[in-house]
């Protein structure tokens, strides 16, 4: 009983880790959404445009 309540708490910690990493990069990003979307719509035009 002892290792499988081990292994839980540890899998929830290390989510909850990822969870936290992953936001906080998102929150800290200096990326801008609108103009980013724009340029994968361009480029994605022009690749359909030639072919």
């Amino acid at each position: 009983m002892k290792f499988e309540t081990l292994m839980l708490k540890s899998l929830f910690a290390a989510s909850l880790l990822v969870c936290v990493l992953t936001m906080g990069s998102m929150i800290a990003s200096q990326t801008n959404a609108p103009g980013a979307v724009a340029t994968q719509v361009s480029v994605a035009a022009a690749t359909n445009a030639q072919g």
